[in-house]
């Protein structure tokens, strides 16, 4: 059983995945800001294999990831996974963007995935420490996946905040990946092209992309699980970019 924080967990990408690690049995901890939407997607899971707990936070503020790691620590005692999914996407011309809506973008997309990072790196180490020299060369002491975007280097107009965002994630993934081989954490970023979820809905440039070109949140998913479980284990500090018609 492996012990899994999901953060925007209540919906699209992070709920497929937590669907998937539940029905094998894994311990799920779904994070985000709208508390009822998590409660809401958890009662539909009882009785699915697995464990499961709400955690409402609000990951773009340190304070509060901090607690909600403490909480998963409080229920497991261990953390084997962190899966940053939580994200917001609006389309505005660059120079229409608001100095408020540019912090709020990359405080949810980019800072995040750094105080998530940040605040489980400390609970990997000491699982590192706690490995006998073989565990340490064939397992993993935490593994951290960053869902990215094909916006990072091709976005629609009107989504260069996003964008940036999400190329941030990349870089990120790449130096944490870099600075996690000496205690065996794996650091992987994935990209989709357009998935059907309710962010992706809400953008104006929606209903313009052919039904034939996007992904659904179980893709996605299906390609978090393979990484979390030691698929393309050589690649820490990449970032996977997928499309509909490469799966």
């Amino acid at each position: 059983m492996k012990v899994v924080i999901i953060t925007g967990g209540g919906s699209g990408i992070g709920a497929a995945t937590a669907k998937k690690l539940l029905a094998r049995g894994d311990a799920v901890v779904l994070a985000g800001r709208n508390g009822t939407k998590l409660n809401a997607f958890a009662a539909t899971q009882h009785g699915s294999g697995g464990e499961m707990i709400s955690c409402p936070a609000d990951v773009s503020k340190p304070d509060e990831v901090e607690r909600l790691i403490g909480e998963v620590l409080q229920w497991k005692g261990r953390i084997d996974a962190v899966i940053n999914c939580a994200g917001a996407a609006a389309m505005r011309p660059t120079c229409d963007i608001t100095v408020e809506q540019w912090r709020e973008i990359l405080d949810i997309n980019l800072s995040a995935v750094f105080y998530m990072t940040r605040a489980v790196w400390s609970v990997f180490k000491k699982q590192y420490d706690a490995l006998n020299p073989q565990q340490r060369l064939d397992e993993d002491a935490g593994v951290i996946i960053n869902i990215s975007s094909e916006a990072a280097r091709d976005p629609f107009d009107g989504l260069a905040a996003y964008g940036a965002a999400k190329a941030g994630v990349n870089l990120l993934t790449k130096a944490t990946a870099r600075e996690g081989r000496e205690i065996a954490v794996r650091v992987i970023a994935i990209a989709p092209a357009a998935v059907e979820t309710p962010m992706f809905r809400s953008l104006p440039i929606a209903s313009r992309v052919p039904a034939r070109d996007i992904l659904d949140p179980d893709d996605v998913a299906d390609v978090v699980v393979s990484v979390l479980d030691g698929g393309l284990h050589c690649a820490s500090g990449e970032t996977m970019y997928i499309h509909r018609r490469c799966l």
